[in-house]
């Protein structure tokens, strides 16, 4: 691999490198060295993940995510809206798609710059679950939206050191070996409702989650009281908005709408990741 060509892309400022692989002229024994090396910031790119487009048989196209520090990605819901319109950007969809990933097979609709995706059913919620940290016990939820989330509630997220306590839930034994995301959201005196998270793989904070504000919205729909759909404000400034349904007393048919932007392409050199 000499030069690769990509495409900069973010949904609320969680930002991706998107690299068409569909004619697989990557070098797979070079892509964990590929992926950590491009996502350095200053140094190279500098990204949050890495988004390959691949072949599919089933739906329009296969996606296979990786983190920053090289690790694979079952589920990212700004990834997945940033993949979508990179699809039809590049005719390689029309603007309602279908595509692959490890969670299982994801829809979208694309308008413009805004997208709708849908996300796979959680899996089974946990409320006012008990975690012992450093700082003393704090009370949690638990969900997976695609990929393993912990929720707490706190009076004011931007006051929270979010990097020092998302890592050390982010590594708690409780959750060994695989980690957890970790996400805090508060809700002010007009009930708007604000969320940081400390992504698993970036092991950092991030602008934005799209799976990790699902986990919010739902999280906050049971405790709270709302109704579909939910909306949180990101790190970014930027709206996540989050549309569910129950059936069974579980939630179902999650729908995430917000933002994929275009930033811009470009040519990797064999420099970018050496």
């Amino acid at each position: 691999m000499t030069s690769i060509d990509f495409t900069k892309m973010n949904g609320c400022g969680n930002d991706f490198i998107l690299i068409d692989n569909r004619d697989r002229h990557l070098d797979e024994s070079q892509l964990p060295a590929l992926v950590t090396g491009i996502c350095r910031r200053r140094l190279s790119v500098g990204a949050d993940g890495v988004i390959l487009i691949e072949r599919s048989q089933q739906a329009d196209f296969r996606w296979r995510f990786f983190n920053a520090d090289g690790s694979g990605g079952e589920m990212c819901g700004n990834g997945a809206r940033c993949a979508a319109r990179y699809a039809v950007i590049h005719g390689i969809a029309g603007e309602e798609l279908r595509f692959e990933t490890e969670a299982g097979l994801i829809t979208a609709r694309v308008n413009g710059a805004q997208v709708r995706v849908n996300l796979t059913d959680p899996g089974e919620l946990t409320l006012d679950r008990p975690l012992v940290l450093s700082g003393g016990e704090w009370r949690i939820a638990a969900v997976n939206t695609g990929v393993p989330h912990v929720v707490a509630r706190v009076p004011d997220v931007d006051a929270l050191d979010v990097v020092a306590v998302g890592r050390e839930i982010r590594r708690h034994p409780d959750f060994a070996p695989a980690g957890t995301n970790a996400n805090f959201i508060s809700v002010d005196a007009a009930g708007a409702i604000s969320i940081r998270t400390y992504e698993r793989g970036v092991e950092d904070e991030t602008l934005a989650c799209g799976t990790g504000a699902a986990a919010g919205a739902i999280v906050a729909a049971e405790t709270l009281g709302l109704v579909s759909p939910v909306r949180l404000r990101t790190r970014s400034g930027e709206t996540l908005t989050v549309h569910f349904a129950r059936r069974g007393g579980r939630f179902c048919d999650i729908l995430q709408d917000g933002p994929a932007r275009l930033v811009f392409t470009g040519r990797l050199h064999e420099e970018a990741w050496r």
